[in-house]
């Protein structure tokens, strides 16, 4: 069986949920079938320049075969087009040339994809919110399997998604809350769909002591492992120097990532930037939890690594997915808000004992749900029952010239803000 993986990004620098995902599945499945990454040149997902050489190399002994991208939009341009498709009436045309304004798009990647797609048994596309899974989807038809990595935030309430994830051959999903937002949304129902997340990938022997010295730090920590943004981040600052005023604490705050969010200057919070995936095992390892404060999130794969490495978490109850996983999983505590966020974070710094099971039963749900052999394992099964039974549905032609430019639909955040 030849499988393509489809991603926007891709090679072990570049850092990012769906990105992560594609490799850490290509790198598994090659044990399975013949697998080839369709990816672009680039590598920040800020510049989107053409960093990497068009043409096909090996990475960890999986082909990956790399496309150019054209410039990307200006800021300016895409706020407007945001604005417009997430908050007003708009139309089809209004939300291509938002979607083509998120990210760069690469033509010769498509041409690829419409004149070499039925090379390929299924195509998989990872990551919803890309032109090149739309564009590619259509290109491809009934050989297309969508992974979306979708939360409840207002792009998925967007026209042109619906369309591919009802025309999909199937639709594979990190848990069972994200598959139930898409449904309620798109009503894709008759899509065969699947709850298969990714294995959580973590260093086997990791040395939080090792960071400790590296980053002269002596006192516990809590620790943020992610993107630096208001979406992201959340009130998570502010939260903690609330903690950290109004408690007793010797915990301090390690912050992990980049982005335009800028990190507090505080004597309790350190910033360290990116790091590897070596020294950021190091850090989580040393944390005495992980926070995932975003609202909107779905399944965070920090989350995952971090009980994993039988760490506990603490999360914004106002993600669906991740409030989903620590009851499963009885992993971490969730948090309504800045006083419930002080008491939990105050209970898993005094508390050891609360600490150590919830790591534990963490460790354990991702052992028997996420472990690398369990997710083989589906994707093996469900590859034999889609190359075996017939597709249910067809992907929709694209709208025509005047359809596309009827101004119709109400706005993305509305629909999402109804169901979610």
């Amino acid at each position: 069986m030849k499988l393509a993986v489809v991603v926007q990004r891709y090679g072990p620098a570049v850092h990012g949920g769906a990105e992560r995902h594609a490799r850490y599945l290509a790198e598994h499945l090659i044990h399975h079938a013949d697998v080839e990454v369709l990816t672009t040149c680039a590598s920040s997902d800020i510049s989107w320049a053409n960093e990497f050489g068009s043409g096909i190399e090996t990475i960890n002994g999986v082909q990956v075969r790399r496309f150019r991208v054209s410039s990307p939009a200006g800021a300016s341009t895409v706020t407007q087009r945001t604005h417009r498709v997430f908050r007003q009436t708009h139309s089809i045309a209004d939300e291509l040339r938002w979607l083509e304004g998120q990210a760069p798009i690469s033509q010769p990647l498509l041409r690829h994809l419409r004149s070499h797609g039925e090379s390929y048994e299924f195509c998989l596309f990872v990551g919803y919110r890309t032109c090149h899974t739309y564009y590619g989807a259509h290109a491809v038809g009934s050989r297309s399997i969508v992974i979306p990595h979708a939360d409840a935030e207002p792009s998925i309430g967007a026209r042109i998604f619906g369309d591919v994830f009802r025309g999909a051959r199937a639709v594979l999903y990190d848990c069972p809350e994200e598959r139930t937002l898409i449904q309620e949304i798109t009503g894709n129902q008759d899509v065969p769909s699947f709850v298969v997340g990714a294995g959580a990938d973590v260093a086997q022997n990791p040395q939080p002591a090792r960071f400790r010295q590296k980053r002269n730090i002596r006192g516990p920590f809590a620790i943020y492992v992610g993107r630096l943004d208001d979406r992201r981040c959340g009130n998570l600052f502010a939260s903690f120097v609330r903690y950290s005023a109004a408690r007793e604490s010797g915990l301090s705050l390690v912050v992990v990532g980049e982005g335009p969010f800028a990190v507090p200057a505080h004597p309790k919070i350190k910033h360290v930037g990116v790091l590897d995936d070596a020294e950021k095992f190091d850090a989580m390892a040393a944390a005495e939890a992980v926070v995932i404060p975003a609202g909107g999130q779905g399944v965070s794969r920090t989350a995952l690594e971090s009980w994993a490495l039988g760490k506990p978490v603490l999360a914004n109850r106002s993600s669906r997915a991740m409030t989903g996983l620590c009851v499963r999983s009885n992993g971490g505590l969730c948090y309504a808000d800045a006083d419930e966020f002080t008491g939990m974070l105050q209970a898993l710094e005094q508390n050891r004992w609360l600490n150590a099971s919830l790591g534990k039963n963490g460790r354990q749900y991702v052992r028997d749900t996420y472990d690398w052999r369990v997710v083989e394992r589906k994707y093996h099964d469900i590859l034999a029952q889609l190359r075996d039974n017939p597709p249910r549905t067809a992907m929709s032609r694209s709208a025509g010239w005047v359809a596309r430019r009827r101004r119709e639909l109400s706005p993305a955040a509305d629909l999402v803000r109804s169901v979610a």
